[in-house]
C-alpha cells in the first residue's frame, strides 16, 4: 500500500464491508489513503424495490467513511470500462513521505551470490521510478529488511513502452555519457542493457547506523608536576581525624568509613530498564485448574452421533485462562494507576533514602536486592518552571545515537534542496534496474513467495539512529490495556521495526511527565530509539498476539526527533495527618523512622485539596513529623510529596518484523467434529 497510485474497493451490495473491513481501513486512513475508487458488483438478483433500499443504505453506510464518493455499480462490460476511465483520469492524491523519496515496486528481481558466501549478494531490482530522481550514491531501504547500498543502475528495455521504437531515457541518457556493458558478460537477452552510473565511493551515503563510543573519551593524559602539587596540597587541606585501632596502617585507615557518611553508591546501568517493571517482575502466574477426567469403560449401551462445534472443547477453553489472568492483573495495576496516580507505598523495613520503590500492593525484589532507589530522585518547587539540564546523566545508550543541532532548520534546508535542485540519476518514470549490494538471500525467498518487493531512497542522515517522538492516540477499537516499555511494532512512513516505547504527556513544557500506561482519552507522545525519518510521516503501533495476528492500538504521527526531550518519572509519597492545628499538622505514615523526615525536609508539600506546605520538624523516631501549610488542614485530607526522576526508552530497536498472520473465522465459525455421547 505504500506504493499505489490508486485503490479499488470492492463493496459488498448489502452490508458493504465486515469487520475485518473496517480494521483494514482504520490502518489505510492511519497510513495515508492515496485516489481511490468504490465499485459494487452483484445485487441484481434482487427485486427491483429492495435493490433500491439496500442502495440507499450501503450510501448512508459509506459517509462515514467516504463523505464524497461515488458507487460504481460492475454488472457489465460497459461500467466495467467506465470505472477504468474514472481510474486512469482521476486526480491524484499526495502522501508527503512517499512524494520526497524516490521509490520502486520491484517488477522483476534476480540474485548473484557473491563469491565469499551463497548467502548474500547483490539483487537486481527492476521497475519504474517513482516520486523523486534516483540517485546511485544514496542508500535504498527494502521494506521490512533493511538499509542497503547501491553499486549501479541500469536502464533495460521498457516493457510497458508506448512508442516501442524508442527506447524510453535513451535520449537524456545521452546526456550522462552512457557506456555498453560489454564487461558484464551479460547474455544476448542483456544486448540492449545500458549502464546509466555508477557509485563513486568519495560521494557514496555510508551505512553508518550508530556511533562508536571510544571507551577512552574523556580521559585525562598523565598529569603535570603542577596538577600532583596541588592534588597534594587539597588532600592535606580535606584530611579528616579516625580513630582506629593500635596497629592500624595508613591503607587500612583509609578504608575506614565515619558513622556521618553514607553507603557505597549503587550502580546507575540498567536503573531505567527496571523503572516500570517491577509489577511484571512478581506477576505471580496463573495455574489452570485441570479437572481429572476419570475413564469410564464404554458400556454395551447403544450410543448416538452428536455434532458438537469445536470451541466447545473444555480443555482447549481452559488453555487461554493463563492469558486471562495475566490479563485481569494488568486491568488492575491500570485501574490502580488511575485512581491512586504514581502513588506508591513505603515500607517499614528500609529506609525510605534507601529503599525500594514498591508499587502498591506489592513489594518488589529481584534477586535479592532492591530496585529503583529514592537516591536517585529529586525534588521540584514547580515540575512546570524549575530547570532541568538536559545533559545532566545521560545514559550509555546516548553515546551511540546522532543529534541535530537544529533539526527544524536541517528539514527546512533539505526540501528546499530537494525542491529546487536537480538532483543527478535515474527520472521519474525511468525503466531502472537496481544493483542492491550484499543483500541477503531471503529477501529473493520473500519476493519469490509472491510478497511485493519495495524500494525507497533514503534521505541524507535517515540511516542514522537517534531518539524519535511520535504524537499518537488510542485506536477506539482496542480496550487492552498497554504499559510503558512494552514491545509493540511500529509502522513509520516506509519503516517497520519493533521497539519498547515509553509514553509521556504532550505539552508545551520543557519536562513531561512519564505514563505508566496508554491512555484511551488523549493524545499521547511514544519515545523510541530508531533510525531518523524527516516528518510528515504516519505512524502505526500494532501489539502482536501469541498467534502472530497483529492488533492495532494506536495511529498517530512523527513529531519530532529530539533526544533531548525530557520525560520525568514522578513518585508520590502519601501521608495521613494524625492531629490537626490552625496551619500545622502532625502528619504519620509517610516516614517510619527520624532520619528519612530530615532527609526529605526541604522538599515541598502538598495536599490532594490544594494546600501547600514543608515539614518543620520531626516527632520522635517513628517517622511523625510536625508540617506547617498555607492553611487548615481537613480531617479527610491526604498529604502528598512528589520525586522526579529523569527515564530514557529501552535500546530494543529491531528492524525484522515477521508478517502478521492473515485474518481467521471467529470461534463460532471453527469446524465442527462429530463425538460419539452416550
Amino acid at each position: 500500500m505504500e506504493v499505489a497510485d490508486s485503490l479499488l474497493f470492492i463493496l459488498d451490495p448489502v452490508d458493504g464491508w465486515d469487520s475485518a473491513g473496517e480494521y483494514c481501513l482504520s490502518c489505510l486512513f492511519a497510513q495515508g489513503l492515496p485516489s481511490y475508487a468504490l465499485a459494487v458488483p452483484g445485487g441484481t438478483d434482487l427485486p427491483p424495490k429492495k435493490r433500491i433500499d439496500a442502495r440507499k443504505k450501503l450510501s448512508k453506510s459509506i459517509e462515514k467513511r467516504f463523505p464524497e464518493a461515488k458507487l460504481f455499480p460492475l454488472n457489465t462490460e460497459q461500467e466495467s470500462s467506465l470505472l477504468l476511465r474514472h481510474l486512469s483520469s482521476q486526480k491524484q492524491r499526495h502522501l508527503a513521505f512517499r512524494d520526497r523519496r524516490a521509490h520502486l515496486l520491484a517488477r522483476a528481481a534476480e540474485f548473484v551470490p557473491s563469491q565469499d558466501s551463497d548467502l548474500v549478494g547483490t539483487l537486481k531490482v527492476s521497475g519504474f521510478v517513482r516520486g523523486q530522481t534516483l540517485s546511485v550514491n544514496s542508500l535504498v531501504h527494502i521494506v521490512g529488511h533493511g538499509d542497503f547500498q547501491l553499486s549501479q543502475v541500469d536502464a533495460p528495455p521498457d516493457p510497458l513502452s508506448l512508442n516501442p521504437r524508442v527506447v524510453k531515457g535513451q535520449k537524456r541518457s545521452q546526456d550522462m555519457e552512457v557506456q555498453d556493458d560489454s564487461g558484464n558478460g551479460a547474455d544476448e537477452m542483456e544486448e540492449d542493457v545500458k549502464v546509466l552510473m555508477k557509485a563513486d565511493p568519495s560521494k557514496q551515503e555510508s551505512l553508518q547506523s550508530e556511533v562508536v563510543p571510544d571507551p577512552m573519551e574523556g580521559e585525562q593524559t598523565w598529569p603535570t608536576e603542577e596538577e600532583l602539587q596541588e592534588a597534594e596540597d587539597s588532600l592535606k587541606a580535606n584530611r579528616r581525624v579516625v580513630k582506629v585501632p593500635k596497629g592500624t596502617s595508613k591503607y587500612q585507615a583509609a578504608w575506614i568509613v565515619d558513622d556521618g557518611e553514607e553507603g557505597s553508591e549503587k550502580d546507575d546501568d540498567g536503573d531505567d530498564d527496571e523503572d516500570d517493571d517491577m509489577g511484571d517482575d512478581l506477576m505471580e502466574e496463573a495455574v489452570s485448574q485441570e479437572g481429572e477426567s476419570s475413564e469410564e469403560e464404554a458400556g454395551e449401551e447403544e450410543s448416538e452421533t452428536m455434532t458438537v462445534s469445536e470451541c466447545l472443547r473444555d480443555d482447549q477453553y481452559d488453555e487461554k485462562m493463563e492469558e486471562d489472568e495475566q490479563m485481569l492483573e494488568r486491568y488492575k495495576q491500570e485501574r490502580m494507576d488511575e485512581m491512586f496516580p504514581d502513588e506508591v507505598d513505603t515500607p517499614r523495613d528500609v529506609p525510605a533514602r534507601v529503599r525500594c520503590e514498591t508499587l502498591r500492593p506489592q513489594v518488589v525484589v529481584k534477586d535479592g536486592t532492591h530496585l529503583n532507589w529514592f537516591q536517585k530522585y529529586r525534588g521540584l518547587k514547580s515540575f512546570r518552571t524549575s530547570p532541568w539540564d538536559p545533559k545532566e546523566n545521560l545514559p550509555r545508550d546516548y553515546a551511540r545515537i546522532f543529534q541535530f543541532q537544529d533539526f527544524s532548520r536541517t528539514r527546512k534546508n533539505l526540501f528546499r534542496q530537494i525542491e529546487k535542485e536537480e538532483t543527478e540519476g535515474a527520472s521519474v518514470g525511468w525503466y531502472v534496474t537496481l544493483h542492491v549490494c550484499n543483500v541477503p538471500i531471503s529477501v529473493m525467498e520473500s519476493f519469490k513467495e509472491g510478497k511485493p518487493l519495495v524500494l525507497f531512497s533514503l534521505l541524507p542522515h535517515e540511516q542514522k539512529m537517534s531518539v524519535l517522538n511520535f504524537l499518537v492516540r488510542r485506536h477506539p477499537g482496542n480496550s487492552e490495556p498497554v504499559r510503558a516499555k512494552e514491545e509493540l511494532i511500529f509502522h513509520c512512513g516506509f519503516r517497520r521495526f519493533r521497539a519498547s516505547p515509553l509514553f509521556s504527556q504532550h505539552t508545551s513544557a520543557d519536562k513531561h511527565k512519564l505514563e505508566r500506561f496508554l491512555r484511551p482519552d488523549a493524545a499521547l507522545v511514544v519515545t523510541v530509539y530508531a533510525p531518523i525519518t524527516f516528518p510528515p510521516a504516519s505512524v502505526l503501533l500494532f501489539k502482536q498476539r501469541s498467534n502472530g495476528m497483529h492488533d492495532l492500538i494506536a495511529t498517530g504521527s512523527l513529531l519530532s526527533v529530539d533526544p533531548d526531550r525530557i520525560v520525568i518519572k514522578r513518585l508520590v509519597l502519601s501521608g495521613h495527618p494524625f492531629k490537626i492545628f490552625t496551619k500545622t499538622a502532625v502528619v504519620r505514615y509517610m516516614f517510619f523512622n527520624r532520619e528519612d523526615v530530615m532527609w526529605f525536609k526541604p522538599v515541598e508539600l502538598r495536599t490532594k485539596w490544594g494546600r501547600r506546605g514543608h515539614i518543620k520538624e520531626p516527632l520522635g523516631t517513628h517517622g511523625h513529623m510536625k508540617c506547617h501549610f498555607d492553611g487548615q488542614l481537613k480531617s479527610q485530607d491526604t498529604v502528598l510529596l512528589n520525586l522526579y526522576k529523569r527515564v530514557f526508552p529501552k535500546w530494543t530497536y529491531d528492524p525484522h518484523v515477521p508478517e502478521p498472520v492473515p485474518w481467521v473465522r471467529s470461534e463460532s465459525a471453527l469446524p465442527e467434529r462429530e463425538v460419539e455421547m452416550e
